[in-house]
């Protein structure tokens, strides 16, 4: 299964995001690489790019769009 390099933007809703592929890869530390060149030249603060690894570009596409929740922070943690 490939690693893929995606650019996510916030769209106009928080259910709703931009996503554009820019590579994929066999190994996760080519990926790894890849997306850290590419961060410094991000546009904006909302823009962000990942790395994620599922069987094809459909599966990675909707991970990516799926609705997480904000990790619960303990009051030790802040």
């Amino acid at each position: 299964m490939p690693y893929f390099v995606y650019q996510i933007q916030e769209g106009a809703t928080d259910l709703i995001k931009n996503l554009e592929k820019l590579a994929d890869f066999e190994t996760y530390k080519d990926a790894k690489n890849r997306a850290r060149e590419l961060r410094p030249s991000l546009v904006n603060d909302k823009t962000q790019v990942k790395v994620i690894f599922a069987d094809n570009a459909l599966q990675a596409e909707e991970l990516l769009m799926e609705k997480r929740d904000e990790p619960i922070i303990a009051e030790w943690e802040k």
